[in-house]
């Protein structure tokens, strides 16, 4: 066979991604907080793009014969035709902060409850954005000031600067000792001022330490109490007759220092820490009226843009006075309203996006916001995606980071998409999270002297239709954070 070179033509499909296309799949993933950064950064970019802080984007009409998103990820087709809209006319809807009942959205976290208001309030509660207060290391340092001064005052501020958040030294003495070059005794002086400070307990190296030295402050270290400081880890195994021997106290004793060491801190330095972690804000508010459910976008949280088609006709001016030394400014002008129209589309998708998969979530899912948790039905994006027709990457792109708030609470729209277990009285089974409540209801109902165990809360399951293996109980119930019957009756023991 010989060897020559030669050309062939070959036919491929490949899927190409413009830029635009990227940020359109970008955008419906972004939150809140991220779609206002990412716009603004647009807006820097192209100097037709205006934000307006009065006005709002306008939602163009509903296609509901398209697949809005999805088409234009599939088709790459920009939008065309006038998009400005009339902000004065009466049939645009503004929405703003007083539609979304603010006096129930503020306080609302993940899942909590929430109630209806009368929508007097346009704004959330300023509150909520008041100065935050001092961090650990400021309060104390403040109290080393006052209290010491020379080297102990140079010592106590290492030590308070090498405290964790809980108010703990996790730093070695000695080896603080020698690294600042000084005899260990000083260093064991500057921790014992320290550990006078307030809140008591801050400077322990242990939890044991830190207990005592809020029994020392409260008048309550004897030698019986000591004895059960010193033997923390017999309490947590709730082996409390082996303690009452190691203490020499008569039941009702150790039930009195028990009920005293669970009112002491054994994390001193959080009540310094700050949150802040931004109040979720709902994309979504879904309220019960005449006609069933009505599900609309929290217009307040969108970013506020306008295309400047009068800076833009001034500048087409200037540039045709300029004749053909000017066609590479022509260009340009041209990419950047056709970018501006294109944004301005893009985010009217993704806002229409949001509201249907919102809507067939709500549809879908009715029986929660009628009747809870325990109505929860299994879910999965590929269900809605095949309802409204586009793909199920939209539908999941669409559910990140987004939040729906209702008279039960707030919560993420992926809270509504989970597996099922088989139900009796349920073709379409039993959502996990509905399982979820339900194993909770019952182990919060139980008998101090009848704690659960999971085989007989998988009996109890299946009394009430729901078929469970034991594993899953299990599983469901270490996802909740609730311990084994053994660690329960423990616990119960420990409480008295």
């Amino acid at each position: 066979m010989a060897l020559t070179p030669r050309l062939d033509l070959r036919q491929s499909q490949s899927l190409v991604m413009t830029p635009q296309l990227q940020m359109a799949v970008r955008l419906l993933t972004l939150s809140n907080l991220e779609l206002e950064a990412a716009v603004a950064e647009e807006v820097a970019k192209n100097p037709l793009l205006q934000g307006d802080e009065g006005r709002e984007i306008a939602m163009a009409p509903r296609d509901d014969s398209a697949q809005g998103t999805d088409r234009m990820l599939r088709d790459g087709v920009e939008a065309s035709g006038n998009l400005d809209v009339d902000l004065s006319a009466e049939t645009f809807h503004h929405d703003s902060g007083a539609d979304a009942n603010w006096s129930d959205v503020a306080g609302a976290g993940n899942g909590s409850g929430g109630g209806s208001g009368d929508g007097s309030r346009e704004a959330p509660d300023m509150d909520l954005f008041g100065a935050a207060g001092a961090t650990l290391i400021e309060h104390l340092t403040g109290q080393a000031g006052e209290s010491l001064s020379g080297t102990q005052h140079m010592l106590a501020i290492h030590i308070v600067e090498a405290l964790d958040d809980a108010g703990y030294l996790t730093e070695d003495l000695g080896e603080m000792a020698m690294r600042l070059g000084v005899p260990r005794t000083e260093m064991e002086h500057a921790l014992a001022a320290v550990q006078r400070f307030d809140p008591t307990g801050v400077g322990a190296r242990d939890l044991a330490e830190c207990i005592a030295l809020q029994a020392r402050e409260a008048d309550r270290y004897d030698p019986m109490m000591a004895r059960l400081i010193d033997n923390l880890d017999l309490l947590a195994r709730g082996q409390i007759n082996q303690l009452r021997r190691i203490c020499d106290a008569d039941a009702e004793d150790m039930a009195d220092m028990i009920r005293e060491l669970r009112g002491y801190d054994p994390k001193p330095g959080h009540i310094f820490a700050r949150n802040d972690a931004p109040p979720i804000v709902p994309d979504l508010f879904v309220r019960e009226s005449a006609d069933g459910w009505t599900i609309e976008i929290n217009g307040a949280t969108l970013p506020r843009l306008l295309v400047n088609r009068r800076y833009h006709a001034e500048l087409s001016r200037n540039i045709s006075a300029g004749g053909k030394r000017d066609a590479v400014a022509k260009s340009w002008l041209s990419d950047a309203l056709a970018n501006a129209n294109w944004l301005m589309r893009a985010l009217d998708q993704r806002q229409q996006t949001i509201l249907r998969v919102g809507e067939e979530v709500v549809r879908l899912q009715g029986g929660f916001f009628t009747h809870g948790v325990a109505a929860l039905i299994p879910l999965t994006l590929r269900q809605v995606a095949e309802t409204i027709g586009v793909h199920e990457s939209t539908v999941s792109r669409a559910t990140s980071n987004k939040y729906l708030h209702c008279a039960r609470g707030t919560f993420e729209l992926k809270y509504f998409f989970s597996s099922g277990v088989a139900a009796a009285d349920s073709a379409d089974g039993m959502s996990a999270e509905a399982v979820k409540a339900r194993i909770k209801a019952l182990i919060d109902g139980e008998a101090a002297d009848a704690i659960l165990s999971d085989d007989t809360l998988v009996e109890l399951l299946q009394k009430q239709g729901c078929d469970i293996a034991r594993r899953t109980v299990a599983k469901y119930r270490e996802a909740m954070g609730i311990g084994s019957s053994v660690q329960r009756r423990r616990a119960r023991a420990i409480s008295g």
